[in-house]
């Protein structure tokens, strides 16, 4: 029984893995259309390169200041906890965003801001994502769940700027 082979789908046997999997790939596929529409209206609100790029910006700039502090509260605070909240954040942000260019109230500083917003909920939950995934498996499936964590990357940068190119055109 010890040298019981585990399949690349094992993880998803596990049912917490699975729903918490499928959150996380949903909640990408939202990040890179998010990318990829707030790119796109930029150039609309202000042609600028410059306010273009800070798009960009805006949205990696959290990392790279939050990192440390993300990596240390996951390992802090209850991470499940962690995960919902920041995820309920960044859908109050996405609503928000949307109600403001449905509306037409959109200012290209107010995309920004809200573009830096999402920027850092993404900084906390990659962390709090990655200290969770041990947590929810066996020992034996860990190396599967990590490469099903990596695919559901993958999946969600090739699905979320496809769909937002759809939804755009």
């Amino acid at each position: 029984m010890a040298n019981q082979t585990v399949t690349p789908w094992a993880p998803f046997r596990q049912r917490a893995f699975l729903v918490l999997w499928l959150a996380t790939l949903f909640s990408n596929v939202g990040t890179w259309m998010h990318d990829v529409g707030a790119g796109w209206l930029m150039t609309s609100l202000d042609p600028d390169p410059g306010m273009i790029a800070a798009v960009q910006a805006m949205t990696t700039l959290p990392v790279f200041l939050l990192a440390l502090l993300a990596g240390a509260l996951a390992d802090i605070l209850d991470r499940r906890r962690l995960l919902l909240v920041v995820n309920a954040m960044m859908l109050m942000a996405s609503a928000f965003l949307a109600f403001q260019v449905q509306r037409g109230g959109i200012s290209s500083h107010g995309l920004l801001l809200i573009t830096f917003l999402l920027g850092c909920g993404a900084a906390f939950l990659a962390p709090a994502w990655q200290a969770i995934v041990p947590s929810l498996l066996d020992r034996k499936e860990l190396q599967a769940g990590i490469a099903l964590n990596s695919m559901g990357i993958n999946i969600s940068r090739a699905i979320g700027p496809a769909l937002a190119g759809l939804l755009i055109a």
